[in-house]
């Protein structure tokens, strides 16, 4: 970023409905795998017990599971633990869009049903939306500063993003930082299908003339962010560099982009700025690319507007083809598989993707995975409910 230490990532972590950890999610993409089965991208084979304590999960929201073993995945490859970093510099900024989703429509079930008691005592800090940082931040010792960010659908990109500002500010050394969502609630899937937002096929459908609304998913994408100089002095391995953040607010409609996308070109702009680039150094970008008709036009619009001035916008693509929308987690997730196209060269696909769309008129890659050599930097968008818009650029190390 211009003008503030370069800040790496030294850590990945991720649950999927493609599984668990960096390198196989990745894997799975190029495999051109999907984790989509029965209209839900759902972690299936994720296990608590195998991270917690019987005790830990029925004391914990999934929400706050996936986030743990996420953000364990992240601080093992950090090797933090045994570099006697000061643990009163180490920050974790985790977000979520919903929260304890599960636990909430349990409770609020058996009150109903059952009256007080049938209540658990565990209610409140089990649907809070910082219990994933505050767990986290006690699985780690990480006594800096901690707390949780909600700009729905562009959660983990903000609380990436922010925790790089945090490190630039010289707040803390190390911030663990990145986004969780377990809303596959019957309750969440009638409300999302009753506003006519999910696929009616279950089909995750990017920038398709057949697209028909999004798939909903789960899981955690969690990143360990420092300053470049920490991490080459004690000889970390670094998978990337953050380079640029930018944030917007439509200022429109609580659900729909604006109609010209005025706020998806503010923060791609604005992350363009603070990296200090030019449209055309962009060799990827990993859209928001939900699946629903309004998104997919306006996305690709906004995109022409930021790129054509540099010729030809970048090859586009997105991974929720096959993992599905993972709402608070999606940038998080999405800034993982971001590190990697750029650390190794290679664009993941879009699946599903087979009838153009006069509107969608971009490369979305729908032939991946493709090999590219020399690819240096990257640009992921996110774009949440309420009109909260987050995007990164994240540079080869």
């Amino acid at each position: 970023m211009s003008g503030t230490p370069s800040i790496v990532v030294t850590g990945r972590g991720v649950v999927t409905p493609l599984g668990e950890g960096a390198d196989a999610f990745f894997d799975a993409l190029l495999q051109r795998r999907s984790g989509i089965e029965d209209g839900v991208g759902a972690c299936v084979a994720f296990d608590p017990e195998s991270v917690l304590s019987p005790k830990e999960v029925r004391r914990s929201d999934r929400v706050s599971h996936f986030a743990m073993a996420a953000a364990d995945q992240a601080w093992a490859e950090s090797g933090l633990a045994e570099s006697g970093i000061d643990r009163e510099r180490v920050g974790v900024l985790v977000g979520t869009g919903i929260g304890g989703l599960q636990t909430l429509q349990d409770n609020v079930q058996a009150y109903l049903e059952d009256g007080e008691r049938a209540v658990s005592p565990h209610f409140v800090p089990m649907i809070m939306s910082n219990a994933p940082a505050g767990h986290i931040a006690m699985r780690l010792g990480a006594y800096g500063p901690g707390f949780s960010v909600a700009s729905a659908c562009a959660t983990g990109g903000h609380a990436i993003g922010e925790a790089v500002k945090m490190i630039a500010r010289a707040e803390a050394d190390v911030v663990v930082a990145g986004g969780t969502e377990a809303a596959l609630t019957t309750v969440a899937l009638a409300a999302f299908k009753r506003m006519g937002a999910l696929s009616r096929e279950g089909v995750s459908r990017p920038f398709d003339a057949r697209r028909d609304g999004f798939v909903m998913g789960e899981g955690a994408g969690i990143l360990v962010l420092e300053r470049e100089e920490d991490a080459r002095a004690r000889g970390a391995q670094i998978y990337g560099r953050i380079v640029g953040y930018g944030a917007s607010n439509d200022a429109f409609h609580i659900t729909q982009p604006d109609n010209e996308g005025r706020g998806a070109i503010q923060a791609m702009s604005a992350t363009l700025r603070d990296a200090d680039v030019a449209p055309g150094d962009v060799g990827y970008l990993n859209a928001h690319g939900t699946g629903t008709p309004f998104n997919d036009k306006i996305e690709t619009k906004a995109i022409k507007a930021v790129f054509n001035g540099a010729g030809t916008p970048p090859p586009i693509s997105s991974t929720k083809s096959a993992i599905g929308h993972l709402l608070g987690a999606a940038g998080a997730v999405e800034a993982v598989a971001l590190v990697e196209a750029v650390r190794r060269g290679v664009l993941p696909p879009t699946l599903n993707y087979a009838e153009p769309d006069p509107e969608c008129d971009l490369d979305y890659v729908p032939d991946g995975p493709r090999e590219a050599p020399g690819l240096e930097l990257a640009m992921s968008n996110s774009f949440g409910f309420g009109g909260q818009n987050a995007c990164l650029a994240v540079a080869k190390a």
